[in-house]
């Protein structure tokens, strides 16, 4: 660690610990496992391991901080992504793991950072107009707030999130609240701060609805600043919080080289296998279950068709092709039924969560028991080209970050799916067309080429649904099912799901056409038509 950087944190440069060696290189797609999220983070028998993850990643794991505490920095702070494998002595603490970290990012990125205090944007939690609908808290030894989360409803009824609070003040449930709001369309995106003037403690309860249940609940819907407002007669609004931050002071895009003794010192792990496994063909009839992990690890699916069984093993998405199929061998058929047991070795940790790796321990099982043999190889396949048409573009601030990020809207009252929506800001076409198949997976197996010719930087905003409206369109053999399209755009359908041809077409003035281009396709060199005995 640099002098500059250690000192800043009142760390003695001499004495930081730092990983025994490490391998350190930008992300390929396949090291990001087709998603944008970072995946690792767990110290296991020696080995240390964060896959795609953007240089915003790095910092907030290394120092344990909110990824929106973390400010100043280039454009691409989280835009660039990197693996990072290390190694280090199987005892060591997970705080030690974190000082090593922050030792690498400031040897081989030459990272300097400092504390500060900055405004960033987030919510306050103010006084209402008139008095709080709140009660002194009581004799009771309970506290903190206790979540029923999505309650049964009653029939008819829009389910909601229901919170009891006792004892709590209200510095505690501002901390609380950006917690017990989270959902994959969440209303509050930065921290809270408490500005009520409240002191003491206090009883409460809070009813909302989740944003993606609002349209169903119609007018009863309740949202959290409903429920802050009218329950509780306090304000909950947007505004500047002063929170401490690291500024990112200087960073180098590119890492410094590995040592030559990477490639021994720190091999490939060994692929993940299940521990045992049992394959039986399914008796007819059996309804299909693509498969569940349970509790300790025991894995179970159920009228699986084989087809289904390698495009798991091979590629979570259909592929646009897969060659060397032997006729017997469909999409539908044959079926069997997997019962098994995954090791704790096979646990990913993907963006803070636990799962497990299937792909790999569903390939050792095929190539075991099915005696699979496959490779890849490029052959000409229909793919996408970005062009310009009558471009509808804002000009990006380039103080902004370059980064991209996808929600889903609300549910939409009639059922349907909700829509994609996402943003991109201060990012150049280049970088969105090798974006777009992150954004859109489902329609676009391949990655898109950018054939604009529109230069500099863009702020870029775009809702389409999140599947095609219409199977019928190009490419839907490499984006979710159906067959080869004649190259025309999947449209909108009659229920106002609007496609992400047309989205790019209409809100930005852009095309994707299809051409013909070597892409990496898989091919089957061998597969048995029965598995060999359990």
């Amino acid at each position: 660690m640099s002098a500059i950087a250690a000192l800043a944190f009142g760390q003695n440069p001499q004495t930081t610990p730092s990983f025994q060696i490490a391998d350190v290189h930008p992300s390929s797609r396949a090291s990001g496992g087709g998603s944008n999220v970072m995946s690792g983070g767990v110290f296991r028998a020696g080995r240390y391991e964060l896959r795609y993850a953007t240089m915003l990643d790095l910092v907030k794991t290394a120092y344990g901080v909110d990824a929106n505490t973390v400010v100043g920095g280039p454009a691409w702070l989280e835009f660039d992504h990197f693996d990072v494998i290390a190694k280090a002595p199987p005892a060591t603490s997970p705080q030690t793991i974190k000082l090593m970290l922050q030792t690498l990012l400031a040897g081989s990125f030459k990272l300097v950072l400092h504390k500060g205090t900055r405004p960033i944007q987030g919510f306050v939690l103010s006084a209402g107009k008139g008095k709080p609908k709140l009660k002194e808290a009581g004799s009771s030894s309970e506290t903190g707030c206790q979540s029923q989360l999505h309650p049964q409803p009653s029939p008819g009824s829009v389910p909601t999130n229901v919170v009891s609070c006792r004892n709590v003040s209200m510095d505690e449930f501002a901390a609380m609240l950006r917690q017990m709001v989270q959902e994959p369309a969440p209303y509050l995106t930065g921290p809270v701060l408490n500005s009520t003037g409240l002191k003491g403690a206090w009883d409460f309860d809070l009813k909302w609805h989740d944003r993606r249940a609002l349209p169903l609940a119609g007018a009863d819907g309740i949202t959290i600043f409903d429920a802050v407002d009218k329950q509780l007669g306090l304000k909950l609004e947007p505004g500047k919080v002063p929170m401490p931050v690291l500024v990112v002071d200087r960073v180098n895009e590119k890492p410094t080289a590995n040592s030559p003794e990477v490639a021994t010192a720190l091999p490939p792990p060994a692929a993940v296998e299940f521990e045992v496994a049992s394959v039986r063909p399914s008796k007819p009839g059996t309804d299909e279950d693509v498969g569940q992990f349970l509790p300790g690890g025991r894995y179970e699916a159920h009228g699986v068709p084989l087809f289904f069984m390698l495009t798991q093993a091979w590629d979570y998405r259909v592929p646009g092709d897969i060659t060397g199929l032997p006729k017997w061998l469909t999409r539908d058929s044959p079926r069997f039924d997997i019962v098994a047991k995954a090791p704790a070795s096979g646990i990913r940790v993907v963006d803070g969560r636990q799962t497990y790796d299937l792909q790999s321990m569903m390939r050792a099982l095929l190539v075991d028991r099915f005696k699979v043999k496959a490779h890849y190889e490029d052959r000409p396949m229909e793919a996408y080209t970005l062009v310009a048409d009558k471009p509808k573009l804002k000009k990006a601030d380039p103080s902004n970050r370059t980064a991209c990020k996808t929600v889903r809207a609300p549910r939409v009252p009639d059922g349907g799916p909700p829509p994609v929506i996402a943003t991109c800001q201060n990012i150049t076409m280049a970088q969105f067309t090798e974006e777009l198949q992150t954004i859109a997976p489902v329609y676009l197996y391949y990655p898109v080429l950018d054939s604009s010719g529109i230069e500099g930087s863009w702020d870029i905003s775009l809702s389409f649904s999140p599947a095609p409206p219409n199977l019928a369109g190009p490419n839907q053999a490499g984006g979710g099912g159906g067959g080869k399209g004649g190259g025309t755009s999947v449209s909108s359908d009659p229920s106002g799901a609007v496609s992400l041809f047309d989205a790019l077409d209409k809100q930005l003035g852009l095309k994707l056409e299809m051409h013909k281009r070597p892409e990496p396709v898989l091919v089957i060199d061998h597969i048995e038509e029965n598995p060999t005995a359990n």
